[in-house]
């Protein structure tokens, strides 16, 4: 039974995930924590720091990890089988249509018109991790701020965009100095203010 939860779960991922990874992660968070419960908020945000440091796409290894907790090596079989199963059928279809179609006006208007969703998709996803990054617990309010968690954030942010660092790197880094700081005394209590 949980088997085949598993694989119903993910296959709406991977149906519905248009846009890649970070695009598939509210849905990810809609059937793992909110529908069945599986994981908590907090645990969520670990597995997308996990799936995103291991090669491969996120959410093949997320589905992966999601499954193996749940329901061993079979359960992530099943969740990954059902994350991958609908991208290669409509992957196929597609092409057989966009190689017979590419020239049709209406096709490129629909591939254009799917952007602005990906990127909603996308800052849904963001939002929701930052909020249980920044705040204690999720719950937005200035008494409620992890200020080191944000200054790693911001610091990481220019990084990458600014300096154009690889993000692995920085993610690296930003463990070694969360670990560092959160060490010390003054940063102990500072960060739980």
């Amino acid at each position: 039974m949980i088997y085949w939860e598993l694989f119903i779960s993910f296959i709406q991922v991977g149906i519905f995930s248009i846009g890649g990874g970070y695009a598939a992660m509210p849905l990810i968070q809609s059937q793992v924590v909110t529908k069945y419960g599986w994981l908590t908020m907090s645990e969520f945000t670990d597995l997308i720091t996990i799936a995103e440091m291991t090669p491969g796409p996120i959410a093949i290894n997320a589905a992966t990890f999601v499954g193996i907790r749940i329901g061993g090596i079979f359960g992530a079989t099943a969740a990954t089988f059902g994350c991958i199963l609908p991208s290669c059928i409509i992957l196929s279809i597609l092409f057989f249509v966009y190689y017979r179609y590419k020239q049709v006006s209406t096709l490129q208007s629909v591939l254009g018109s799917l952007r602005p969703a990906v990127v909603a998709l996308i800052a849904a996803a963001g939002l929701s991790i930052l909020k249980i990054v920044a705040f204690n617990g999720g719950k937005i309010s200035v008494i409620n701020i992890h200020w080191l968690e944000c200054g790693i954030f911001l610091a990481a942010f220019l990084v990458i965009r600014i300096w154009k660092k690889n993000p692995i790197i920085v993610m690296v880094c930003c463990g070694m100095v969360r670990v560092v700081l959160g060490s010390l005394p003054s940063f102990t209590v500072f960060t739980d203010l």
